[in-house]
């Protein structure tokens, strides 16, 4: 299988290099955190895609970009369309800031309904590479649901790892496509523990991020994109929600494929918001904390938040994560649950883009920035919307609550919608 543009996977821990072929997931010295990157020869891969290239390729999913991808020319890949999610300019959500130039990126458009489809779609591919029986992942809901439907996509049996708490629709998801269900009884933490376990075990392929090194590969796909929809001139500042940390590792990754390409001229700054009650990074970020010696010593937390998708105790792709921001010049932010609440109808108002509180969670973190004088007017700025809002109803109708809107309830009749409409201005 051609795969020449990969030189080697990198130990981001103790600087190992290996073939693809020589280890499974991760630096075998450093047992579950030996975490991997993979390093790709540039030279070749500009030989075979350009923008220009690009600019003739009606494949819009994150296909288009496979050359940067690890995977094989010739791979087969999953039927689903994953990528290519709208870029909108929100300009009343910018003037809300005095933010003069504001974009969104809806990955809540994806099949699944989150970003975690990309990822999902590189280890469908990467599984029957090693023609797996069997793929697990432990999530919160969103990578579980996009593992789960992109299996059902090529009839691909998969076991799901998820803490009981999850949403419901997360979890309706799961067993609508046909999944193995575990609800685990504990936190995430513990549900990801429980996979590693039982991936070894049974021999099953492990999608879990922060220990398998394509996941974030798929990832990266979002940071082609925006620059691409962008006219490859790169934003000023990229704003995401963390909670594992593989999304804004993922990012980061992508730009410096494109800087090392020299596709972009810039990086932009990349700003991590996590909620109050789940800020592993951000009190990381707050310490100093940036070795993996220091990232591999601070013990975990006991997370707690309504955003549900970035809850992590103990973030797996923590040394990705803070370099992501370290080295853009970008900072970790933390909101409150109230804030990433209210980040929910003002997004959607603003910019007509429904977003779970995680996705919500990079807008309050942006209106934060913007308090905290971060953020210049004309700075070009996007933000990340990571899942759909239906993913959790309960939390969308929370939100609306706390920003004072209801419905009305009414008669069958036009009187009894005089009365109510006597009371109301309509804008």
């Amino acid at each position: 299988m051609n795969m020449d543009h990969i030189q080697h996977l990198h130990c981001l821990i103790c600087g190992r290099e290996y073939a693809p072929g020589d280890v499974a997931y991760v630096c075998p010295e450093h047992g579950n955190e030996g975490i991997l990157d993979v390093r790709y020869d540039y030279d070749l891969i500009g030989s075979r895609i350009s923008p220009a290239s690009l600019s003739e390729n009606d494949d819009y999913t994150i296909w288009r970009y496979k050359p940067l991808l690890p995977v094989a020319p010739d791979a087969t890949v999953p039927p689903l369309r994953v990528g290519w999610t709208p870029l909108y300019w929100a300009p009343r959500l910018g003037e809300s800031l005095d933010l003069n130039h504001l974009w969104v990126k809806d990955d809540g458009r994806q099949p699944t309904a989150s970003f975690k489809d990309r990822a999902s779609a590189v280890a469908l591919v990467k599984a029957r590479e090693q023609k797996a029986g069997v793929i697990t992942t432990a999530s919160t809901g969103n990578a579980a649901a996009a593992l789960s439907g992109l299996s059902a996509s090529v009839g691909q049996p998969n076991v799901i790892f998820v803490p009981v708490t999850a949403p419901q629709a997360k979890i309706a998801q799961l067993l609508v496509f046909g999944s193995q269900v575990m609800l685990v009884q504990g936190t995430y933490d513990d549900a990801f523990e429980l996979c590693l376990e039982a991936a070894e075990e049974y021999g099953w392929y492990n999608r879990n991020t922060g220990f398998n090194p394509y996941m974030t590969e798929g990832k990266k796909t979002a940071a082609y994109e925006i620059c691409e929809q962008l006219g490859w001139q790169a934003p000023d500042a990229i704003f995401v929600s963390v909670g594992d940390g593989n999304i804004i590792g993922g990012l980061h990754k992508g730009l410096k494929d494109l800087q090392a390409l020299g596709w972009i001229e810039q990086m932009p700054r990349l700003y991590g918001i996590q909620s109050s009650g789940s800020d592993w990074m951000v009190q990381a970020w707050e310490e100093g904390l940036a070795t993996p010696a220091e990232l591999q010593q601070k013990p975990p937390i006991k997370a707690n938040t309504v955003a549900d998708s970035i809850s992590a105790g103990l973030p797996r792709d923590r040394m990705k994560a803070m370099a992501a921001v370290r080295e853009t010049g970008g900072a970790y932010i933390r909101v409150d649950d109230e804030a990433i609440l209210a980040a929910i109808p003002a997004l959607a108002r603003g910019a007509a883009v429904f977003a779970e509180p995680a996705g919500a969670a990079a807008f309050a973190g942006l209106v934060e920035a913007v308090e905290q004088g971060l953020l210049g007017a004309d700075e070009r700025i996007v933000v990340l919307n990571t899942g759909n809002g239906l993913k959790d109803i309960q939390s969308a109708m929370k939100a609306v609550d706390l920003v004072h809107t209801q419905p009305h309830h009414v008669e069958p009749s036009l009187e009894d919608l005089k009365r109510v409409m006597a009371g109301e201005i309509i804008v």
